[in-house]
């Protein structure tokens, strides 16, 4: 059987409690938790082949873990099978100062990554919030506060190391900054989700640290006038690191969670990145703009601890979100739109926000025309759920509608599948097609994309 070969290659490092199991079937989301059959702890890309080899023979489905923090169901094991579990795979493989690049095993996360890095004067950009591993975000194509400037993670994988359903190990691309040689695969497996194979080691672009870096905060009257601040800046070539948006209902969570006192009004939470020259010019332009539009003066962050406790804040805003509504989970959904209908899109969902019953606080990448809603359920009322899925349904189509995306940062998972034929027409075919060649049987994270998946 499966489970004796797989025991027979990792001892004890092959898990079929049922807690263990419990755990790796649960993520952020809202869906219930779908736990394995059993979890593996592989330490090598060697193992993950060997595991990859095993299900393969036996027809097992195979479900890549990284940390949890996705938030489209993308670890529920749906048609059962074993979850790989990287997160033991945690070495720093190799720095390049020279030539500004890393290799990391897939279970290093970003946090783990900078504070590796902290002497070297560079650093990793790509913040989704949540410590997730850098396998894991670079098979969600993840992005986050700092992608306005440094790019998503598309932009800052340069090869990757990759088990197929086989067994069969790949290695995409190389640390050349171009190449023209044959397809690119590092960018087809870069958000494929799991479901064409599992990512075991990454090479990375880095980035100096800058000489100057501060930070702000301000606050607007209305969502309207931070978001036009927003589109002005950005169609003025201002290179800014962070732009992030906060509604009136997120600064209260803000406050009452990290015991901050902003005004309840919706802000910008703003970071300048260049030389100290540079960050002055940015700051007296995006000024300004927010000025024009009835903003109120910028509040400084520039010492480290200082401009760490904002985005602490920041980047608690989910758990923040969570205690305006005691035991409830979140229905997480994001879209992208160009960012000339940016305000447009936010004008009318905040008009579906007002018509709902539910506490529906808004945050955003909005400097690249991201942002979410956080709609709060209870997880055992159909209402909620109807209600949520309503909300959600709306937000989808009204930014595909404007040249959009149904999904900025997040991925598809299990909860966007039913938009990815609307955004994409003929074009998901093909993505099935490239899927069956390199899976045939199904293997890989089956259930995830794509709707009507069976093994």
């Amino acid at each position: 059987m499966a489970i004796d070969e797989l025991g027979a290659l990792l001892g004890s490092r092959l898990n079929t409690t049922a807690a263990v199991r419990q755990h790796h079937g649960q993520d952020e989301s809202s869906f219930p938790a779908v736990p394995p059959d059993a979890v593996a702890l592989p330490h090598t890309t060697e193992e993950v082949a060997e595991i990859a080899r095993i299900c393969s023979r036996h027809r097992i489905p195979i479900i890549p873990y990284g940390t949890g923090t996705s938030v489209e169901g993308h670890i529920h094991a749906l048609h059962g099978g074993i979850c790989v579990d990287l997160g033991e795979m945690q070495e720093i493989l190799r720095v390049s100062a020279e030539d500004m690049d890393c290799t990391v095993q897939a279970g290093v996360t970003r946090n783990q990554l900078n504070t590796y890095l902290r002497d070297t004067g560079l650093f990793f950009p790509v913040d989704p919030g949540a410590d997730a591993s850098l396998g894991g975000m670079a098979s969600t194509r993840a992005s986050g506060t700092n992608a306005v400037r440094y790019g998503t993670m598309r932009e800052n994988v340069l090869a990757l190391t990759v088990v197929l359903a086989d067994g069969r190990i790949i290695h995409t691309g190389t640390r050349a900054r171009k190449s023209s040689a044959g397809y690119d695969l590092t960018h087809l497996i870069v958000g494929s989700e799991g479901t064409l194979g599992i990512v075991t080691e990454v090479t990375l672009r880095l980035h100096p640290v800058q000489e100057a870096i501060l930070a702000a905060v301000c606050s607007f009257p209305t969502v309207h006038d931070a978001v036009t601040t927003v589109i002005e800046t950005i169609q003025a070539g201002v290179p800014i690191a962070r732009m992030e948006l906060l509604d009136a209902l997120q600064i209260r969570a803000v406050n009452l969670y990290s015991k901050t006192d902003y005004p309840e009004e919706p802000h910008l939470f703003l970071e300048f990145h260049g030389t100290h020259q540079g960050v002055k010019e940015q700051v007296v332009t995006v000024q300004q703009f927010a000025h024009g539009n009835n903003g109120n003066d910028f509040q400084w962050s520039v010492q480290a601890e200082e401009r760490n406790r904002l985005w602490h804040a920041r980047h608690n805003a989910y758990l923040a979100a969570l205690q305006l509504k005691p035991g409830s989970r979140a229905v997480a959904s994001d879209v992208c739109v160009p960012i000339s209908r940016l305000a447009d899109c936010i004008d009318a969902t905040q008009r579906d926000i007002e018509a709902s019953y539910l506490p529906i606080p808004i945050v955003g990448h909005v400097g690249d025309g991201n942002f979410h809603l956080i709609i709060l359920i209870d997880p055992e009322s159909e209402q909620d759920r109807t209600e949520a899925a309503r909300i959600n349904h709306r937000l989808v189509k009204r930014a595909l509608s404007m040249g959009g995306t149904c999904t900025g940062e997040h991925g598809i998972g299990r909860g966007k599948r039913e938009y990815l034929l609307e955004e994409h027409g003929p074009g998901v075919a093909v993505m099935r097609d490239l899927k069956h060649a390199l899976d045939p049987h199904n293997l890989m994270n089956p259930g995830k994309i794509f709707l009507g998946d069976s093994t």
